[in-house]
């Protein structure tokens, strides 16, 4: 496993851009399954505080999720809900975020067949929050880089930790 970010920054047009990934020494079917099920995230990942359907669908559905950003030995609450969309076919997941700061973020986690694994990329884009002056300037120095990165690197190693896992003890799909 890797878990650095391989790009972060700010597009010309875009805003913000994050990219983590990391391969997952896992099936592709079991990599996708645990970036799928959301629900479970809390019981594998000690940095999320809830995660919930508000709204449930076959293809995903709009979903609640807080999570602890710490920073040493204190921790920054963050709290956002998304629109889910599952795509196993491309295999993609997309997250539009409808409510919280971070309103008009899209994430897509794309999974990529590599030899003995999965490539796991994390792509977060956003033009920052509505704040006069300082919106787009905040989401690329400190949400971005701080927070997306800081809560999203710990995402990718956990659900690539439970797939690893549950692959090796020979688990049905998460």
């Amino acid at each position: 496993m890797g878990g650095a970010p391989t790009r972060r920054g700010r597009g010309a047009d875009a805003g913000m851009i994050t990219v983590d990934r990391t391969l997952v020494r896992a099936s592709l079917p079991r990599a996708f399954a645990a970036g799928a099920a959301v629900e479970r995230w809390p019981d594998w990942l000690p940095h999320y505080r809830w995660v919930r359907f508000l709204e449930r669908r076959d293809d995903g559905g709009i979903v609640e999720m807080a999570a602890w950003r710490p920073f040493g030995p204190f921790r920054y609450p963050t709290w956002w809900v998304s629109e889910m969309v599952l795509e196993p076919d491309t295999p993609r997941i997309r997250y539009r975020h409808v409510r919280g700061v971070t309103r008009g973020m899209d994430v897509a986690w794309d999974f990529e067949p590599r030899g003995d694994g999965v490539l796991v990329t994390i792509t977060h884009r956003w033009r920052g929050p509505t704040w006069p002056l300082v919106g787009p300037a905040a989401a690329s120095t400190v949400i971005g880089p701080v927070f997306v990165h800081g809560i999203a690197s710990r995402t990718l190693e956990g659900v690539a930790r439970e797939a690893e896992r549950a692959d090796a003890a020979g688990e049905g799909a998460a």
